[in-house]
């Protein structure tokens, strides 16, 4: 019974998603730098590191009829946390690549080559 209690009240271990990995955040990003301009976005772990901020992808959600999951972000960066919903999913056009989309704005990442 208090192993029971215990794991409910843990909070939840990271886990891989079905988009980890490293994208571009354009044609000319640079793979080797993650978290800054000109550099990567990367999900691992059940964590989207994006520029000069990190993200916990919690509570997810699979979308009825759609390859995508919706998350509970939970993010923290300049000094600053917040929470709020995104949706990322497979990009039907361009292979290993990704959608991101947050309240009001949606983006295209393509993953980076594994060194």
């Amino acid at each position: 019974m208090r192993l029971a209690i215990a794991l409910i009240l843990a909070p939840a271990l990271a886990a891989a998603t079905p988009y980890d990995g490293t994208y571009r955040q354009n044609a000319n990003s640079e793979c080797g730098l993650v978290g800054v301009d000109g550099g990567a976005l990367k999900i691992e772990d059940g964590i989207f590191y994006g520029v000069e901020m990190e993200c916990r992808m919690t509570r997810p959600v699979q979308v009825v009829d759609m390859d995508a999951t919706l998350y509970t972000m939970r993010c923290s960066g300049d000094d600053q946390i917040w929470t709020e919903r995104a949706m990322v999913m497979n990009d039907a056009e361009i292979e290993s690549g990704i959608i991101m989309l947050w309240d009001g704005y949606a983006f295209r990442y393509s993953r980076c080559a594994e060194n």
